[in-house]
């Protein structure tokens, strides 16, 4: 070391290393040393730098805003490195990319330095708000806001990072990283017909149905049309679109009003979906108080026939559960 002086009774001590021209400074606070470099060649501004340094220094201690222990940084490299080792074959490379890829964009310009235990919830809603105002449209200004998902994802390598913190002593809990003032993310609302519109609808793919716009995709124009007359019936008014397409014949279990209202008129046409979707007629369901398929127990292999009275076809039913939507229909 070239030259050291020494401010403050001792307390501060500014010196020149051999291999740099800017002089340090340094001091004992806290039962551990700080360093900096006063970035000065003068020796007098050096040395103002210096006691600023130390006084501030003093001032954040008294006040107890000192932190003491590891910065995310160096969480943010432990985890790195537990990350690979213990998942290494088992997740996406896409996916741990994008790990890497948030950390060293966002997460470590903004949190970097930081003391781990120093991030609180107030700091994340910080962060969230640097990420909805940093970037700005160049034509416009406008603040070009990250989407819902973006953000979630973020977050979710913000609390891996902490996680490991926690798991190695350098974290004594990890805080609430819930977003605030918004209790979902994501609302909508489901769409409904009137009677009047979901005439329509049915009118526009039977039509369709009966004349697609190429032949080859009649099959596809009739399954649409079932579809619809299935979905709007009040036995599935409530019932989740993939729901439907995944039902089974043996699963269904709709009853079929005889009063004249458009409620049974729905419900009639769901049972003619269903009747030709498993090669039924519909006269068969006329009358009956339930459209119910053949259980698992006592079904017989191969096709199961019955003939019920006073009828002059036979129904024929596969040995195995159908799906409601797998098999070329007839439109109506």
């Amino acid at each position: 070391m070239a030259e050291h002086h020494e401010l403050l009774g001792g307390k501060l001590h500014v010196y020149k290393r051999d291999n740099s021209r800017f002089w340090q400074c340094s001091t004992f606070l806290g039962g551990r040393n700080y360093r900096v470099s006063t970035k000065e060649e003068s020796l007098g501004r050096a040395k103002d730098i210096a006691e600023d340094w130390y006084l501030e220094l003093k001032g954040k201690s008294r006040a107890g805003e000192l932190k003491h222990g590891k910065t995310f940084m160096f969480a943010a490299a432990q985890f790195r490195k537990e990350y690979e080792a213990l998942t290494a074959g088992e997740r996406n490379a896409e996916y741990v990319a994008g790990h890497w890829a948030r950390l060293r964009v966002h997460l470590e310009p903004f949190f970097g330095t930081k003391v781990v235990s120093e991030i609180t919830p107030g700091l994340v809603q910080e962060y969230r708000v640097h990420r909805a105002t940093s970037r700005k449209h160049p034509k416009t200004g406008e603040s070009m806001r990250p989407s819902r998902t973006t953000i979630h994802h973020e977050i979710v390598t913000l609390r891996h990072v902490l996680k490991t913190a926690e798991r190695h002593g350098w974290l004594q809990y990890v805080p609430d990283l819930s977003p605030p003032y918004r209790s979902s993310g994501k609302i909508s609302h489901r769409a409904w017909f009137s009677p009047e519109e979901y005439k329509q609808l049915y009118e526009a793919t039977r039509r369709r149905a009966k004349d697609p716009p190429k032949p080859r995709w009649r099959w596809a124009c009739e399954q649409m049309h079932d579809f619809v007359l299935f979905m709007v019936t009040p036995a599935c008014a409530r019932t989740r679109r993939g729901d439907c397409s995944s039902a089974m014949w043996r699963s269904s279990r709709m009853p079929v009003r005889t009063k004249p209202s458009w409620r049974s008129a729905f419900a009639t046409n769901a049972a003619s979906a269903i009747a030709r979707a498993c090669q039924a007629p519909l006269s068969h369901l006329k009358g009956c108080g339930t459209v119910d398929g053949p259980r698992d127990k006592g079904a017989t292999s191969g096709a199961q026939s019955r003939r019920p009275r006073n009828s002059r076809w036979t129904a024929t039913y596969p040995s195995r559960p159908t799906a409601f939507f797998q098999r070329p229909i007839a439109s109506c």
